[in-house]
């Protein structure tokens, strides 16, 4: 079935190509793996919450159309990095697949194992994977790549344990469309969510490099464009909510 016809619905946009005159601006600012783990480690414990008020409650939207487009079968194994507290790969796993939640944060994953105990949590470094070649029907990532100091390097690392005929789902913050509402939305970056994570209890410091990260980040057509580079083929996306998120989609050669 065409990637288009799996995430159905009538409010987002047509699955579009890769456009060849796309930018190709990467992330400016220095993120050292280390300071960004701490940084997860801090907000670990109200993380989730934090995220369904920040987003609006669309993060629950967001994974599920992840879902849709992984389209796990019962029996396939899917390693869900950056999979901070579990709350993204448990869909997977009542889908009847083997699914492996990986993040380099530990308090992260000591917050997922408290919260969902029957998950098999892994530490792991997206540009470091600790598995084998070829052992993976699908990876996913929600909202870790741009937190990567080298995004072409774990989407390489993504390939390499990928098996032939594989496939990638990518969700990430992208570039809204419409430039009316993308201004309305900087502005809520960079202005309102910290004061909000403030007021839900968490590191509004820590959000504040989340909102200069997602300003910082390449559009849907720069982010196809890395996919390419990692050696990804039948790369794709489909924006969500505006183009607030995008899903990229690319397909490991059989």
């Amino acid at each position: 079935m065409p990637f288009l016809d799996r995430f159905g619905g009538t409010d987002d946009e047509p699955v579009s190509g890769v456009r060849k005159d796309a930018g190709m601006n990467r992330a400016s600012l220095d993120k050292q793996p280390a300071d960004v783990a701490r940084m997860f480690d801090d907000v670990a414990k109200r993380y989730d919450l934090t995220n369904d008020v920040l987003s609006l409650g669309q993060d629950r939207r967001w994974r599920k159309v992840v879902l849709a487009s992984v389209d796990p079968q019962p029996g396939e194994t899917v390693l869900d990095i950056a999979a901070g507290t579990g709350t993204s790969s448990l869909p997977f796993q009542n889908r009847g697949a083997h699914v492996v939640p990986a993040d380099f944060s530990l308090g992260m994953l000591r917050q997922g194992v408290r919260t969902y105990p029957g998950l098999a949590f892994a530490a792991a470094d997206a540009m470091r994977l600790p598995f084998a070649d070829a052992v993976f029907d699908a990876v996913t990532m929600s909202f870790g790549l741009r937190n990567v100091s080298d995004p072409v390097v774990a989407l390489g690392e993504f390939l390499r344990v990928t098996k032939p005929g594989g496939r990638l789902v990518v969700c990430e913050f992208s570039m809204p469309t419409n430039p009316v509402f993308r201004k309305v939305y900087s502005e809520y970056l960079m202005q309102a969510l910290p004061k909000i994570a403030r007021r839900v209890g968490s590191n509004a410091e820590s959000y504040v490099y989340l909102a200069e990260s997602i300003q910082s980040w390449p559009d849907q057509g720069g982010l196809a464009g890395l996919l390419q580079d990692a050696g990804w083929s039948s790369v794709e996306w489909r924006n969500s909510s505006g183009g607030i998120v995008a899903m990229h989609r690319g397909h490991k050669a059989p």
